[in-house]
């Protein structure tokens, strides 16, 4: 495959780490934003609603960090009203935080979960490999590369030694409001998206085959 590059630098960043220096800018600048929000967040006290206010308020006051209310509707840090549960205020103990953040990027996340229990193992570009399989190419490669590079990033707050012992929602619940809708951000102005594949949904039917009779006591016993 042919590349063109803007300088020699980019030459030396593909040969050394395999992405041009605008690539390797573009993937630190959304972990270090990700991260710096996630932090913001456990420090401040929780808010009645979560609002474009409370991030303007917390320093977050471009119109691209709005996409982030989606993401913790996700994690299961909101419910449909961007009201914090009581994921968010468990996710306000410190000492939590990661294993918090464990549990609600699986869930958020479960698709790709599915394909390898140990996703957050994988390589940024094994996640882009397993999106786009996943989306099954629907989304462009600029989407992809949000897609992944949050989900790394988010992996690297997280503690994961909560997955190895018991059920994570016996220990973290799970919002009943939470929404598969929640987990697709996106913004035409911009483009950006900060999304994962959507949920499969699994329809049961239940069959019940009942007697030949025309004793309705035998109904009344079944039912």
């Amino acid at each position: 495959m042919a590349y063109t590059y803007a300088s020699e630098a980019d030459i030396l960043n593909m040969a050394l780490f395999g992405k041009t220096v605008a690539q390797w800018r573009s993937e630190k600048e959304m972990k270090g934003k990700i991260h710096s929000i996630i932090n913001s967040v456990i420090s401040a006290k929780a808010p009645e609603r979560f609002t474009n206010k409370f991030l303007e308020d917390l320093g977050f006051k471009s119109s691209n960090d709005r996409l982030y209310i989606g993401l913790f509707k996700a994690l299961g840090l909101l419910d449909e009203n961007n009201s914090p549960t009581s994921r968010y205020h468990q996710l306000l103990d410190q000492a939590e935080t990661g294993k918090v953040l464990a549990v609600g990027i699986q869930e958020a996340y479960e698709d790709l979960f599915a394909l390898r229990k140990d996703a957050q193992q994988l390589s940024l570009d094994e996640v882009k490999g397993k999106l786009k399989t996943l989306t099954q190419g629907q989304k462009s490669d600029n989407i992809i590369n949000l897609m992944a590079n949050t989900f790394k990033a988010l992996c690297e707050l997280a503690d994961w030694s909560v997955l190895t012992g018991t059920s994570p929602q016996e220990t973290y619940t799970t919002p009943a409001t939470s929404s598969t809708d929640d987990l697709y951000v996106s913004q035409e102005k911009t483009g950006q998206e900060i999304s994962k594949p959507s949920k499969m949904n699994l329809h049961y039917n239940i069959q019940i085959h009942l007697p030949e009779t025309t004793n309705m006591a035998v109904y009344d016993a079944i039912f």
